[in-house]
């Protein structure tokens, strides 16, 4: 059976790109399940048209188990879903309240899940438009990207320039002028983005490329935005890679045993098979008259004394061996790649928020660690972002009304709600948690408050207050209770 490694040497490999190109594919085609689209030949395929034995590692395997996959769908949801979202936090209520709006409006949850889920496989940019006052996100996969640092701020980019090769006739079809003869040719296509404008490129051929022509700048496609700053945010997935890409949310070693469990699925769905339909042995002479034999109670077979006919069947327990072996791999996988290893089927109850977590903790340390990349990193710039570009441009929501104007000075943070939703038993021992601490004067109500927010659907703790404020709890509640003067020294 193949491992990655193998694999990866059918994959076209063109010398033209740099080695994170083919890498990055490469690690592509395990997030996409097309990692054996190479292999010409179906499991089933024993034989080739020309008769000759076609090796297991040379066949596509019949069954997959998509664990790489797994672990990234499981860690973003603990990301970036509709309950993990975090909550904006800054000083001023009217820059949180834009911002939240913003959010909101760009689908900028949906925009980082896709991000988490592209980037998994090393790194991913984020580019951010403001088109006619609105501000829109999208994910640019950067296989073909080329981030340029600011040597004096190593964290702030100086450019993006993508470029990769495009066949001719895919040109005309864009819209460009391309000659017949060249419809077949190779160009190469590129795009610069700076913090003053959005370049385009005319395709340039391969052929002059290489003979050292520079490309011409388009001035009817290239857009000047003036932001002052370059309008995308580089991600790299998890620590550890080199200054472009970090490390995948999935190692290669969880690749390795992903590809042997496919084969060893397959190899038991084709022993099961075998089994459902045992081969027909016949002893000649074992019947008269021509014409093949079909099995079936119908059919019944005829036999000289010196002839015999039986079935080769299999035992079914290889299949139970198989089933095991593979949950074995899939248990190492999960370990490795830090995934969600936890059997719904062991659940007997509802388990609590901490119980969970503690059922859990490989996946979220996993999503902790991605927390830092999406979150505090790229979620917290795009933000920035919108905060710049309100300075400079007059922004607008859907309907076209003005948002008010941001100030650069301000602070923008993130607040994370818990990792998985408390039971009722958890919010009453957290009320009376927070209520011991409010009453011994080491919590304040604002903070209380924003424990609360996620469990609660609170979107904006102040405007909870106020709401608390002005409508005060019914007399005979414990709140509306006085609280209780301290003893005099007279009285003690």
């Amino acid at each position: 059976m193949p491992d990655f490694k193998t694999l990866q040497t059918g994959y076209p490999k063109d010398r033209d790109y740099p080695e994170r190109v083919f890498r990055l594919s490469a690690l592509q085609r395990v997030l996409d399940g097309t990692l054996y689209d190479e292999l010409k030949h179906a499991f089933s395929e024993e034989k080739s048209p020309s008769n000759e034995y076609v090796p297991l590692d040379k066949r596509r395997p019949s069954a997959r188990t998509r664990i790489c996959r797994t672990v990234v769908n499981d860690s973003v949801s603990l990301l970036f879903s509709e309950g993990h979202f975090p909550a904006v936090e800054c000083a001023d209520e009217t820059a949180r309240d834009t911002l939240t709006k913003v959010a909101r409006e760009t689908n900028l949850n949906a925009v980082m899940i896709e991000a988490a889920t592209a980037g998994s496989v090393g790194s991913v940019a984020i580019l951010m438009r403001v088109l006619r006052g609105r501000v829109f996100f999208s994910v640019m996969r950067s296989t073909f990207l080329t981030p340029e640092w600011n040597p004096e701020a190593p964290d702030t980019l100086d450019a993006v320039t993508e470029r990769y090769k495009v066949k001719g006739d895919v040109l005309r079809e864009a819209g460009y002028q391309v000659a017949d003869d060249d419809l077949k040719a190779e160009f190469w296509f590129q795009r610069v983005w700076d913090a003053a404008a959005e370049s385009w490129f005319l395709p340039l051929k391969k052929v002059d490329a290489d003979s050292g022509a520079q490309p011409v700048l388009d001035q009817a496609k290239t857009v000047k935005h003036s932001l002052g700053f370059v309008p995308i945010a580089w991600v790299r997935n998890l620590p550890g890679g080199d200054e472009i890409d970090g490390e995948p949310t999935f190692p290669v070693e969880a690749i390795d045993t992903q590809i042997e469990a496919d084969y060893l699925l397959s190899q038991g769905g084709r022993g099961l098979k075998y089994q459902s339909d045992p081969t027909l042995h016949i002893k000649e002479p074992a019947f008269s008259g021509q014409g093949p034999v079909i099995k079936g109670a119908a059919n019944a077979i005829v036999t000289a004394a010196e002839g015999d006919a039986k079935l080769l069947e299999i035992s079914g327990d290889a299949a139970g061996a198989v089933l095991e072996w593979v949950r074995g791999l899939r248990e190492l996988a999960l370990e490795g790649a830090g995934g969600n290893r936890a059997n719904a089927d062991k659940l007997s109850s509802a388990q609590s928020g901490r119980a969970m977590e503690l059922m859990n903790q490989a996946l979220i340390w996993l999503a902790d660690k991605l927390r830092i990349s999406y979150g505090e990193g790229a979620l917290l710039d795009l933000l920035n972002m919108v905060v710049k570009a309100s300075a400079k441009l007059d922004l607008v929501d859907k309907k076209g009304r003005k948002l008010d104007k941001l100030s650069t000075d301000e602070d923008v943070a993130l607040r994370w709600p818990q990792w998985y939703q408390p039971t009722y038993a958890d919010k009453q021992t957290q009320a009376e948690t927070l209520d011991v601490l409010r009453q011994a004067g080491l919590l304040s109500r604002e903070t209380g408050v924003k424990a609360l927010a996620a469990s609660y659907d609170i979107a904006d703790p102040e405007d909870e207050i106020r709401q608390i404020d002005a409508d005060p709890p019914p007399p005979n509640s414990q709140a509306a209770k006085p609280a209780k003067e301290p003893l005099s020294n007279s009285e003690d």
